[in-house]
């Protein structure tokens, strides 16, 4: 199972040749086999233990690779999007958010105090130091798994006010950079029919009201939201005789929930791999505020559970179905399982880096690393029978893969080559490494 496996991977990682020097190539081989490999805490010392090249290669050189080398991590994910788009066919499906990475030390670039969302509640909230990142990922289908994956493929790292005051930077709103990472994917694939997903905290005006042509937003409204239809004829004022230009308001999301003249629907869908009963009640109309004059398909749904008795879904193409938003919304969480598979087993917020480029290209380069190891098992088309799951007889109820099987199939193929020399593993590639420069990051 491990030759073919290896020479699968190997013309992959020569993809993204391009993007680096011929030296740097070679490095990120090696530091790529290595991060993959580590099984405890991440660090590019800990990468070249367990690639075998510590004491043969100088670990300065590896730390250059991110300080100071010669490419730039958006050409990298600007590849495997374009892989991406090929392995899957139709509109492509991206999801936007943004995770902490809790981080101390003294000159660390970017470190801030931000708000935690996993440690704070509607009472209490609590600040830890660290780096924030907003993620835009491609929501995928993965072969032997029931749920949609997230896979990242651009990051920008958000700044509080403070350091960039510090620092003399312009300050850019978490918004802001969500903004320009959704215009640089439109950039990269002009035509392309995109559906973006996020929560509430980017349905806001900075988004709506600049998504790129043929991009549909799919996410959350507030309960109280200020609801609106456009008027179909024309009529004056009763009392001044004036001709009535505005939107005629509407009864805002959480009184239509309590109106009994406007029923509830009730439909079974597949939300997170399980069928379940919904009641909803749909209608069109604006949300002038954030997102214009756009009409948008406004979706309520009763919630039986917890704390919120409704929640409220829109979409900016008010021509779907309300099954349609829903399930839309719901492949959201794929990108919640992406943080927790990052943080957990790939040591995404692990990293020691601390001056400006190196902390920049570090994070969101072991995200590119995640992807780089879901689209090996995706081109690989195995089923979960020949990928040697580990027998567990407490636990018969694992039918599908997660990462951490892909992870421990791609640490028993990395351990099979020699990373010393990764020039030797291409020696009898149909298409060898070649020795032009790319350019500049």
């Amino acid at each position: 199972m491990t030759a073919p496996a290896l020479n699968t991977l190997l013309p992959l990682l020569l993809s993204l040749r391009p993007v680096f020097t011929l030296p740097s190539f070679c490095r990120f081989l090696t530091l790529f086999a290595g991060w993959v490999s580590t099984r405890g805490v991440h660090a590019v010392t800990e990468s070249l233990v367990s690639a075998g090249v510590s004491g043969v290669r100088h670990h300065a050189a590896f730390h250059r690779f991110f300080s100071r080398a010669c490419w730039s991590i958006d050409q990298m994910g600007r590849l495997l999007l374009l892989r991406l788009v090929a392995l899957t066919p139709g509109p492509l499906r991206l999801a936007l958010d943004d995770t902490l990475c809790t981080h101390k030390g003294p000159h660390v670039f970017g470190l801030g105090a931000h708000l935690d969302p996993v440690r704070s509640t509607r009472r209490k909230r609590v600040f830890a130091f660290g780096h924030v990142w907003v993620v835009l990922s491609v929501l995928v289908p993965v072969p032997g798994c029931e749920r949609v994956w997230a896979l990242p493929i651009l990051m920008r790292l958000y700044r509080s006010p403070a350091d960039c005051q510090k620092r003399g930077d312009p300050h850019q709103k978490k918004t802001q950079l969500a903004r320009q990472l959704v215009q640089q994917v439109s950039r990269w694939l002009p035509g392309k029919a995109v559906e973006l997903v996020a929560d509430s905290a980017y349905a806001c005006r900075e988004v709506l009201r600049h998504l790129p042509q043929g991009v549909v937003f799919v996410g959350a409204m507030r309960a109280d939201a200020s609801l609106h239809r456009p008027r179909t004829r024309p009529c004056r004022s009763p009392v001044t005789g004036r001709r009535l230009t505005r939107d005629i308001p509407l009864p805002k999301p959480e009184k239509l929930a309590q109106d009994k003249k406007f029923p509830w629907l009730s439909m079974t869908l597949t939300l997170y791999g399980k069928p379940t009963q919904v009641q909803y009640k749909e209608l069109v109309a604006r949300w002038s505020h954030p997102a214009g004059k756009a009409l948008l398909k406004v979706v309520i749904v009763q919630v039986l559970r917890g704390e919120l008795p409704i929640r409220v879904f829109f979409c900016t193409d008010s021509s779907r179905t309300a099954r349609q938003v829903i399930e839309s919304y719901a492949c959201r969480w794929g990108i919640e399982v992406l943080f927790r598979d990052l943080k957990q087993l790939l040591g995404f917020s692990s990293s020691r880096a601390r001056s400006r480029l190196a902390v920049l290209r570090t994070a969101p380069w072991v995200g590119m690393c995640y992807t780089l190891l879901v689209i090996w098992y995706m081109e690989l088309k195995w089923d979960t029978t020949a990928m040697g799951l580990p027998v567990r007889p407490w636990y018969r109820t694992k039918h599908t893969i997660s990462f951490a099987d892909i992870l421990r199939m791609a640490q028993r193929t990395l351990a099979s080559a020699d990373w010393v020399n990764p020039r030797l593993l291409f020696a009898r590639s149909d298409d060898p490494i070649s020795l032009s420069r790319p350019k500049s990051a």
